[in-house]
């Protein structure tokens, strides 16, 4: 009896062929099948401009993904100048790129907490000059990549660390905790009316506690009439806190609202103190993880898969490496330092083929 090859029976025979007769203590080979080819669903990466330069870099990035994310340099950080004039050099470069080789483009991110800039701390407390910048902000950035910005994290990482209560900044302070939101999402969908709008937030698998709060903003400000497109679990997971049926749990919760869902900015660090002498297991480990959020998210219906995206190429580009807060030879994405696929990487293309 013959059946129908399916893209998942394709992809799983070619790497399982492919690592056929390699040695018990090297590097897992996997057929070097681009990502993008596989996947039933956009798959991509963050990218700082400087790593668009490099050929091993491009190369690698372009062969296996469709879509990229700038990684901080379409931010506020970068963008906005002490005076309040704008600087686009390097976003309009990564634009470039994406568009000269027929990527989709992501925006990240319009009002984060995080960056207070100068420009708008001269205008603090000033009531309709800082309300008047704040509009003009967002329509210059989001409308300078209308039509080629696929979508935009609009408002990132509005709930506490405490998981309970809402962020308290320069934009809460001057136009209102839920309201400085509203309005973000407005005028966002001024500047561009079809780029698809997300609220996006990181430990809403890890911490339900923090993800009920976020569904709850989610229902006040949906009732409240922002326009919002998606919403967005940065998922940076790790082996020490995500359990198993976390992942399953958190995409089952934030799928209940019926809006597209953007994974977008997974990377799942190896822990706190991993024991690199078994590494191999702790690739492994990674590689269920890995699976389980792949495989919630293709359960769910294709209306609502926006997008799949990895937060980094390889070990080396993560922001892992950088933080105090983390393990400064983590390994926490599918291609190792020198871009060779890990168990995780196989673990993505098969799931992400449907």
């Amino acid at each position: 009896m013959t059946g129908r090859l399916t893209r998942r029976s394709a992809i799983t025979s070619a790497l399982a062929l492919s690592a056929c007769g390699r040695q018990a203590s090297s590097q897992p080979v996997i057929n070097d099948i681009p990502l993008k080819s596989v996947a039933a669903t956009p798959v991509g990466i963050c990218v700082q401009q400087h790593q668009l330069q490099d050929p091993a870099f491009a190369d690698l990035f372009v062969r296996h993904y469709a879509q990229l994310t700038p990684e901080w340099e379409m931010k506020m950080e970068y963008i906005l100048q002490d005076d309040g004039s704008f600087r686009f050099d390097r976003p309009d470069a990564i634009a470039a790129f994406a568009r000269d080789h027929g990527i989709r483009l992501y925006g990240t991110t319009l009002v984060w907490y995080n960056q207070e800039m100068p420009a708008f701390q001269k205008l603090d407390g000033r009531g309709k000059p800082f309300a008047d910048a704040y509009r003009n902000y967002i329509l210059a950035v989001a409308g300078r990549y209308r039509g080629q910005a696929v979508g935009w994290d609009v408002v990132n990482e509005a709930i506490d660390d405490n998981g309970t209560d809402l962020r308290q900044s320069i934009w809460t302070r001057n136009l209102g905790v839920d309201e400085h939101m509203i309005l973000a999402f407005h005028h966002a969908k001024e500047a561009d009316p079809d780029a698809v709008l997300f609220l996006n937030e990181f430990h809403l698998e890890n911490m339900p506690k923090k993800r009920a709060t976020f569904m709850r903003l989610v229902e006040r400000l949906l009732k409240a009439g922002a326009p919002i497109g998606g919403l967005g679990t940065q998922s940076h997971l790790d082996l020490d806190s995500t359990r198993p049926g976390l992942c399953r749990a958190a995409m089952r919760d934030l799928a209940s609202f019926g809006l597209p869902l953007h994974v977008s900015e997974l990377d799942i660090s190896l822990g706190e103190k991993p024991n690199y002498a078994r590494l191999p297991d702790l690739r492994l480990r990674q590689a269920d993880i890995a699976r389980e959020l792949a495989q919630a998210y293709m359960d769910l219906p294709q209306q609502q898969r926006f997008a799949f995206t990895l937060w980094g190429l390889r070990d080396q580009d993560s922001w892992l490496r950088s933080s105090k807060n983390h393990d400064p030879n983590d390994q926490g994405l599918p291609f190792d330092d020198a871009g060779r696929p890990k168990p995780m990487f196989q673990a993505l293309a098969e799931t992400l083929s449907g």
